[in-house]
């Protein structure tokens, strides 16, 4: 029994060093699911007639992950194309809608609207018309974080 502290000490070393091999391992693991640390807050996707063929998309996205990142191109099966796009006014006071090019920054910590009258989800070359409570599968790609899958629900009323 005199060596019973040497053979303790050896056990909690390796104990110890099993918990830190435990949780590196984990962080690594593709289970980790820090880089999906995004908030989606109150998403909908409306048109502005039963006959476009083109709609917008609003929601609040709000970076969590622990590091600045941008969204720099969206995807829908419902479209032929989706783009980020901005309302800007011109020189003659003329709102104008467009793509944005190089993508939209969300800082880690910050939310980043996407509103009616300003940065929206726009989806263009609908082959149906959208349908009330129709759930709308969009994936959001991001320069860190990657691709992001979030439903969208049409709301024809907002």
């Amino acid at each position: 029994m005199k060596h019973s502290k040497p053979v303790i000490g050896l056990v909690v070393l390796f104990a110890l060093m099993a918990v830190v091999m435990a949780a590196v391992s984990v962080k690594m693991s593709p289970l980790d699911q820090s880089d999906a640390a995004f908030v989606i807050e109150e998403p909908y996707l409306r048109s502005s007639l039963p006959t476009s063929t083109s709609a917008a998309a609003f929601l609040g996205l709000v970076n969590n992950t622990g590091r600045d990142d941008r969204l720099v191109a969206v995807r829908s099966d419902l479209s032929g194309r989706v783009e980020l796009h901005t309302h800007t006014q011109d020189a003659d006071g003329v709102m104008r809608m467009g793509a944005i090019e190089g993508g939209v920054a969300v800082p880690d910590g910050a939310r980043h609207s996407f509103a009616r009258g300003g940065d929206h989800l726009m989806f263009m070359g609908l082959d149906a018309p959208l349908v009330q409570g129709q759930l709308v599968p969009v994936t959001l790609v991001f320069e860190e974080a990657g691709e992001i899958e979030i439903t969208v629900p049409v709301d024809l009323t907002r």
